[in-house]
This record gives structure tokens, C-alpha cells and sequence, in this order.
């Protein structure tokens, strides 16, 4: 049975650095103050890696040094802080010692909680460093959210994410996955969020950035993290700031003409929308936590085939820990005040309206649809066939919602919609009136031919070698399972006849 790993404290961290030898460099930080460096020197022995340090606090001194900025604490103003730091430390310190030392150099450009407490912390971080004396550098970049409500605690604990990034550096890069919950290291995720991590160079160069931004939320770093269709990882932040906001959420196991439908009807409805019109707008494809882990352990290599497919087909993916779709819209609220549309199937609406879900809630499940529908959100509604909404109840699911529909109902082709479905007694008047507010509408225009689809039906016909498969998926996305042979595909021998 293999030991725990010893947890070091902050001062151990960089004491163990200084006195290691090999390592020298530079510290360079913007905003917050010398927060990292300090603790490199008050532990002593910072002569051994600390070539210099460096603090500029006015625009000024900034921009004569790193030229102008549209903004200070951005990422592009760190890489430049970066790439300026080790040109001059390469320029000056090669010919010296660079056959025997690895160069490195950290920089952080932070925007703390002022003194009059109106903004909220936040920055960018990143270590620049050589795994072998003389080689092509490697580099890990973070964006943290800082919780702590005052400036010094914030000042306090960038000091302990720096240096927890720069030791991971030097100590994890073989194992990233030691990297990731080694950042909040003596601090915890209730003082400190990082949402975004990128790594590239040589270190890395076995490691696909989307499975460690995965690790964040898998360990509590974040709650979501987010990937550009060609796969690159991006800062929430930045890609939501001030936009309107669409999301489906699914399982995408694989990706239907469903999916797809759904999203490009309730996109035509979005955009009609008059808090939309004319706003740049966002269309995500989200992934829950608990659906990446349904079957258990969670399957790296069946997440980034999720992932690989929708972005396949031009999808920005979301993958999130919110399993209450409350959460998931307060989280978009953190980015942006504009509308937010939700699409979804009948049977995600109803799992909205079972109260279990709300027992954590001191208001129940009054407090989580006030929480969802304060400002400008609508639940788009796909609908769904009578015989296959039967199927759904007697498959388990606890539904706490009946279909409302005259007598002849149960006959074939019955549809099932937002407008027609009855919700439990005690909750009726409450979804009539979100129905009369639209804050529920019916998703209208959905292809008829694509109602019997279903993904697990797809994925268990792909594993079996049934060829009919092809017809439920997008035809990229078939091309793309068959290339990658994803999901099982190719494991069976294809059907007779």
C-alpha cells in the first residue's frame, strides 16, 4: 500500500526551491504586490534562484516596460510580461551559467479587492521555466478567482497559488495530474477558484490541456471549464463577458440529429427574442459532471471523444458540475447580464420540477425557480412523442409530471409539449404562470422524422454493429466515430443482411 504524499507547506515549497540550486530566475508581478516573492525571500536562501524581482504598480512604469495595454490584468499581458522576463534573463545570464542552470521565470499581472471593496479579485498567472539546462522552455499558465472578502487575505493567498504553481512546475510536470490539486495546496477551493489551465512545451508535450481543465472540476477547483471547437481551452470570462447565452445540455454519447435539431430551432427562437436582437450571442453544448461519470470512474478517453465530436460540428463545449439547472444559469450570471436561453427535452423539464432535487434549499423549489428566472432566462422545450414519453416513465426516471391530453392521448403520434404537460397538483399554478410569462416556451419547427432518436438507443447500435446507426447522427459525426473508431464502433461484427 503506497504512502500519502507528504502535504509541504508554502515556506517549505520555497525553501526547497532556493536551496535546490539549479533553478534561477525571475519574478515579475503586477497589481497586488510582491505577494510571491516575498515568500521566497522571507524563508531565506533566495540568492539561490531569485535572479531578480519586479513590481510595477503604476501604468506608467508598466507600459514603458511591457508597452501599452488595452487591459492589465489579461492573459495577453502576462504572456507579455513573460516573454519580455526571459529574453532579458536568457540575453543576460546564458553565456554565464546556462550550461548548468534552468532558467525560469514567474509572472502574475492581479486585480485584488480594492479599498473600497466594489470589485472582485481576480488574475492571471503563469510560470515560464526549462526542464533541462538548455532547452526549449515550457510554460503553465492559470486564471484565479480570489474569494476572500478582504485585500490582505487576497494578497495572501496569491502568494500561496504562486508558489504552489511554480513548485508544480518544477515538480509535476510528469505527472500533471499531481499538478492540478496541488495548486490550492495549504489555501482550499473556498478561497480560491482557478477556471482555466493551459500547459504546452516540452514537459508537456504527452498532455492534452482538456483533460487537465477536466481535473479542475473533477477536484473542486472550478465548477466549469470550457473548449473552442478546435479543441484550444478558454477562460469563461472572456468568452462570455456582456454576451446572451444559449445552452443544451445532454450526454452527447454520441451527438443525434436531436442534439442538433433542438439547438438550431431554439437558436431561430433566441435570436427573435428582443433582448437578443442585435447582441453578439453564445451557443454552448453543455456536459454535466455526474453524466461524465454515470458508469462510474470517469473514462478520459470517452470524455474527449464528447468533446471531439461536438466540436467536430462547430460546438463550444461547457462542461460543468451544476446538476441543477439553477446553478448552471447563476453561473452565467457571474459573465453577463444579458437574456440566457435554455434547450432541453421534455424529460430534463421534468427532472426541473421533481422538489427532490431542491431539499438542500431553504425555499425549496420556489427558491431555485426565483434563483433561475430572476432576469431574462427561457427554458426552450423539445418535444416528445406520446409513446415515447411512456417509455421514459416506465424506464425508472422519477418524474413528478403526467401528460395533460384528451382521451384519445395514448393513440400513436400524440406529441408531448410544454403546453400540454401537466405538472403535480401543488406545482400547476406555479408553471402556468412561468408558461404565461414565457419563461417556458415550446421549441417549434423540430423535425418529426428525428423524434424516435434516442442516444442511448444510437450508442447501443454502434457497439452491436448495427449499421442503422449512421442515419440518428449528423453525417459528420458518423464519419467521425467510424475514423476514430469512438464509442465501441468496429468491436462487433457489422450485422448480417
Amino acid at each position: 500500500m503506497s504512502e500519502k504524499k507528504e502535504l509541504l507547506t508554502t515556506n517549505r515549497k520555497a525553501l526547497t526551491i532556493n536551496l535546490e540550486g539549479t533553478r534561477y530566475g525571475t519574478i515579475a508581478e503586477i497589481g497586488a504586490g510582491q505577494e510571491v516573492s516575498r515568500i521566497f525571500f522571507q524563508v531565506g536562501g533566495a540568492s539561490g534562484s531569485i535572479a531578480k524581482t519586479m513590481s510595477a504598480y503604476d501604468m506608467t512604469f508598466s507600459d514603458a516596460i511591457y508597452g501599452k495595454a488595452p487591459r492589465y490584468v489579461s492573459r495577453e499581458r502576462l504572456l507579455t510580461m513573460l516573454d519580455h522576463e526571459y529574453r532579458l534573463l536568457k540575453e543576460r545570464l546564458s553565456d554565464k551559467r546556462g550550461d548548468r542552470t534552468r532558467f525560469f521565470v514567474f509572472a502574475d499581472t492581479v486585480t485584488a479587492k480594492s479599498f473600497k471593496g466594489t470589485n472582485d479579485g481576480h488574475g492571471w498567472l503563469g510560470v515560464r521555466f526549462q526542464h533541462d539546462p538548455l532547452s526549449e522552455p515550457s510554460e503553465i499558465i492559470i486564471h484565479v478567482r480570489m474569494w476572500d472578502k478582504e485585500n490582505i487575505l487576497q494578497q495572501q493567498a496569491l502568494g500561496i497559488v504562486g508558489v504552489n504553481l511554480i513548485y508544480g512546475a518544477f515538480n509535476y510536470a510528469a505527472n500533471p495530474l499531481e499538478l492540478v490539486p496541488s495548486l490550492v495546496d495549504n489555501i482550499g477551493t473556498d478561497r480560491i477558484e482557478i477556471d482555466m489551465l493551459r500547459v504546452s512545451g516540452p514537459a508537456f508535450a504527452h498532455i492534452d490541456n482538456r483533460l487537465l481543465s477536466l481535473r479542475l472540476v473533477q477536484h473542486g477547483l472550478t465548477n466549469a471549464v470550457m473548449f473552442a471547437p478546435n479543441g484550444d481551452v478558454l477562460q469563461p470570462s472572456e468568452v462570455l463577458h456582456h454576451k446572451t447565452v444559449l445552452v443544451e445540455r445532454g450526454s452527447f454519447r454520441p451527438v443525434t440529429h436531436v442534439n442538433v435539431d433542438m439547438l438550431n430551432c431554439a437558436t431561430a427562437q433566441f435570436m427573435q427574442e428582443p433582448m437578443v436582437k442585435g447582441k453578439e450571442m453564445l451557443v454552448l453544448m453543455e456536459i454535466t459532471m455526474n453524466n461524465l461519470l454515470a458508469e462510474g470512474d470517469l473514462d478520459a478517453a470517452d470524455f474527449l471523444a464528447r468533446v471531439d465530436m461536438l466540436g467536430h460540428i462547430g460546438f463550444t463545449t461547457l462542461i460543468s458540475n451544476y446538476s441543477e439547472f439553477y446553478r448552471l444559469v447563476s453561473y452565467f450570471r457571474r459573465y453577463t447580464k444579458e437574456m440566457i436561453g435554455v434547450a432541453m427535452g421534455i424529460n430534463n423539464l421534468l427532472e426541473i420540477f421533481n422538489e427532490k432535487y431542491y431539499e438542500d434549499l431553504e425555499g425549496g423549489i420556489l427558491e431555485s425557480m426565483g434563483r433561475m428566472f430572476r432576469h431574462a432566462v427561457k427554458l426552450y422545450i423539445y418535444p416528445m412523442r406520446q409513446d415515447a414519453y411512456d417509455r421514459y416513465l416506465a424506464s425508472g426516471h422519477p418524474a413528478t409530471a403526467h401528460a395533460h391530453h384528451p382521451d384519445h392521448a395514448f393513440a400513436a403520434g400524440i406529441m408531448i409539449t410544454a403546453r400540454n404537460l401537466q405538472v403535480t397538483s401543488s406545482l400547476q399554478n406555479l408553471y402556468a404562470h412561468l408558461l404565461e410569462n414565457h419563461n417556458v416556451d415550446c421549441i417549434t419547427g423540430s423535425n418529426p422524422d428525428y423524434l424516435n432518436i434516442f442516444s442511448r438507443d444510437v450508442l447501443n447500435r454502434i457497439k452491436s454493429g448495427d449499421d442503422s446507426w449512421e442515419k440518428m447522427v449528423p453525417a459528420k459525426v458518423a464519419d467521425f466515430i467510424r475514423q476514430r473508431k469512438l464509442l465501441g464502433y468496429g468491436a462487433q461484427t457489422p450485422a448480417a443482411g
